[in-house]
C-alpha cells in the first residue's frame, strides 16, 4: 500500500519513536523511507549598520557554522539510516535548510509521498488537541496530499 514514506526527525528521542513506527509499517508494505532533517537559518544580520568589511565576515561565519552544523546532523543522522538498514528497510537521508514545514511539504509534492509519520508533543484530547498541535505539525495535517500518522510520544 505504502511506497515511499517521510519522517521528518529533528534527531530527537521522539524522532526516534516515529522512525520505529516507520520502519514497521515499511517491513510489512516494502516501502522505502525518505528521512528528512530540516535545518532552519539563521536571521539574517541587520547588515545596514555595519562596514561592509564586518558585514562580509558576518555572513561567511554564519555560512561556515551552517556548513558545520550540517555535518553534525549528517553523521548523527546516518545512524538512523543505519537503523533502517539493519531491518533491511531501503532508506535515504534528506538534509536541508529552510522552513521546516514547507519543505516537508516540497518533499511531499515532489517525491510522491504515500505517508507521513512524525511525532508530536502536545497532549491534549480531542479538538483541543488538534488545535494546540505544534506549527509544523499543525501545518503538515492542515495542508497535505497524504496519510499523517502522528506518534504521541507522552503516551505510556
Amino acid at each position: 500500500m505504502y511506497k515511499n514514506i517521510l519522517v521528518p526527525h529533528a534527531g530527537t528521542p521522539a524522532g526516534d519513536l516515529a522512525l520505529d513506527h516507520a520502519i514497521y509499517i515499511a517491513q510489512s508494505s516494502k516501502a522505502e523511507i525518505i528521512l528528512l532533517h530540516v535545518m532552519e537559518d539563521f536571521p539574517h544580520v541587520p547588515v545596514f549598520a555595519l562596514h561592509a568589511s564586518q558585514s562580509s565576515k558576518i555572513k561567511k561565519d554564519l555560512a561556515e557554522v551552517t556548513k558545520e552544523m550540517k555535518k553534525v546532523m549528517e553523521i548523527e543522522m546516518k545512524t538512523r539510516v543505519d537503523v533502517c538498514e539493519k531491518n533491511e528497510i531501503k532508506s535515504h537521508l534528506k538534509i536541508l535548510t529552510g522552513l521546516p514545514a514547507e519543505e516537508i511539504m516540497k518533499i511531499v509534492k515532489n517525491q510522491k509521498i504515500d505517508l507521513i509519520v512524525m511525532a508530536k508533543r502536545r497532549k491534549l484530547k480531542g479538538i483541543k488537541g488538534l488545535l494546540s498541535l505544534g506549527s509544523v505539525s499543525r501545518k503538515i495535517v492542515e495542508n497535505t496530499s497524504c496519510p499523517v500518522l502522528m506518534i504521541d510520544i507522552e503516551r505510556k
